[in-house]
């Protein structure tokens, strides 16, 4: 018998006569049997009663004369050895031959970055808002005396409420309700959507990321259409997801207003060219957010129906609907104590989904609800869209905390929309204010949101180095120097640009000092 090895060898042995043989214990094959651990070698034997087969004697033959083809069992015996030998020997060819090929593997040169997707390589990264604790090391300050203007947030914190029944929250040990039930049927309550129709996510950039990965098909030409300046996240997930960005660009002579005409355009030019017989498609996806962020500006109701009348999905971002007043025309910075929305019901088009099939509408828990730490976002969906969202969605993506605080601030909204009535107060207060003839060189924008974007209208003023840069860097500068944050642009249409959340009364007026001492010191230079 053979054993199992990494390869055996066979060979005759050597003997003397055939007839000393006869009858008796002799030697039939040697074996070496080959393993990576150790080499045997061991001599079989075999007993025969019947004479072997001798060099020079013929099979026997049939009395017709042909060859029976019977063979003793000695040759067969040996043939078995033979072939087996043979098959072994052909096994350890191929190990040996796989050991080479592991062995190339093993010194192949190898980098894990080549693993990195081609078109990732050179994405640019979002560029996220730093929380209080980093920005303390940064400035060398208490976290409780930088004044937080940068990021849109609710500078009134979590209501008390909230506070509580995060105390007293049950089970944050097991994990959440994977489908945000009891959530979703209070926003039922709240937008008047049904609740089949919701889908909750941990923020509404978790939802955005889903609507590309179900309908982009990345590297395939598949096409977005964006209106920049507007929220970074689209080009973001746009590049992410492998999407091909038509750019129509607002402007800030026309107050940032979405340029339907240059959208419309698009589609003529992408319709004539079916026509002819090109395959080119349609855009699958157009953004639009509402306000815009970071301009503040709205869309018109007539030209948000002349987007749904394309084809293709319209996705609406409200994630500021709250902060918009309750007349689409209504300048921000009027003096009209009535020129704010109601308290309880926002200016939202998240009802328009029972009407168009195409429209996406995305909110938001983090700015008026001050859960932006909680992560808590909600669309409403058109209803053949929302069995693949449920099959692409992670199981557990919104927390045990957040449902909980966006429960309860649903329940204590009144409460909430006071705090954004506050806030909408102060966005007049900042208008009446950049009146006065001391910030002359401050442009600020139309907003319907809880920010508001200005122009910094200055020469440009060298640094110490000697480099020139923008005034609306030094602006940022100066103010980061002192403990307020704001936001700086210096990109394609937002040149020289600042955008300011709105902050307590108290925050304000310490902004408006830190700027008037900002005008005084280019008055001494």
């Amino acid at each position: 018998m053979l054993e199992s090895g990494c390869g055996v060898v066979a060979w005759p042995a050597p003997h003397g006569p055939a007839s000393a043989f006869h009858g008796a214990i002799r030697p039939v094959q040697r074996v070496a049997f080959i393993d990576v651990s150790r080499v045997q070698t061991r001599s079989m034997f075999a007993w025969f009663s019947t004479r072997p087969f001798v060099r020079g004697q013929h099979a026997r033959t049939s009395r017709s004369g042909c060859t029976r083809g019977r063979v003793t069992r000695l040759e067969r015996s040996q043939q078995s050895v033979r072939y087996r030998a043979t098959i072994s020997m052909r096994n350890q060819e191929r190990s040996c031959a796989s050991a080479q090929q592991n062995e190339q593997v093993l010194t192949e040169a190898f980098e894990v970055d080549s693993l990195v997707r081609e078109e990732l390589r050179d994405m640019a990264p979002y560029t996220p808002i730093l929380p209080y604790e980093v920005l303390a090391q940064q400035l060398g300050r208490e976290p409780n005396t930088i004044i937080k203007l940068d990021a849109n947030e609710n500078p009134y914190g979590v209501c008390t409420a909230v506070r509580e029944a995060l105390a007293s929250a049950p089970f944050p040990h097991i994990y959440p309700d994977p489908e945000s039930r009891e959530l979703r049927e209070a926003l039922a309550s709240f937008t008047g959507v049904p609740s089949s129709r919701l889908l909750v996510g941990h923020g509404a950039d978790e939802l955005l990321d889903l609507i590309f990965r179900l309908v982009i098909r990345p590297n395939r030409g598949d096409t977005i259409v964006n209106a920049p300046p507007t929220f970074g996240m689209y080009q973001f997930d746009a590049e992410l997801n492998g999407a091909r960005v038509v750019e129509v660009w607002r402007q800030a002579s026309d107050g940032f207003r979405f340029p339907i005409e240059q959208v419309e355009r698009y589609f003529a030019q992408v319709a004539s060219a079916r026509a002819r017989g090109d395959e080119q498609p349609y855009p699958k996806i157009i953004f639009v957010t509402c306000p815009n962020n970071p301009d503040g500006s709205r869309i018109l109701d007539a030209d948000l129906r002349r987007l749904l009348r394309l084809p293709t999905l319209i996705v609406l971002d409200e994630a500021y609907i709250e902060f918009a007043e309750a007349n689409e025309h209504q300048l921000t910075d009027s003096n009209d104590e009535h020129a704010t929305a109601s308290l309880i019901e926002p200016p939202s088009r998240i009802r328009w989904v029972l009407e168009y099939p195409n429209l996406v509408v995305l909110r938001t828990f983090s700015k008026w609800a001050a859960l932006a730490g909680l992560r808590v976002g909600y669309g409403a969906f058109p209803e053949s869209l929302m069995p693949h969202l449920w099959k692409i969605k992670q199981p557990y993506n919104v927390n045990v905390a957040g449902q909980i605080a966006a429960l309860v601030a649903l329940q204590e909204r009144t409460t909430l929309f006071h705090q954004v009535a506050l806030m909408k107060a102060e966005r007049r207060r900042f208008y009446e204010q950049l009146r006065r003839p001391q910030f002359a060189w401050l442009h600020p924008y139309p907003s319907q949101s809880n920010f508001v974007l200005c122009r910094v209208q200055l020469p440009y003023q060298p640094t110490v180095s000697g480099t020139p840069n923008a005034s609306a860097r030094h602006v940022r500068d100066f103010l980061r120097e002192r403990g307020i944050l704001i936001r700086y642009y210096d990109a394609k249409g937002l040149s020289d640009c600042i955008r300011i959340s709105m902050g307590t009364p108290t925050q304000m007026d310490h902004l408006y000092e830190a700027l008037e001492a900002y005008a005084k010191s280019l008055n001494q230079t």
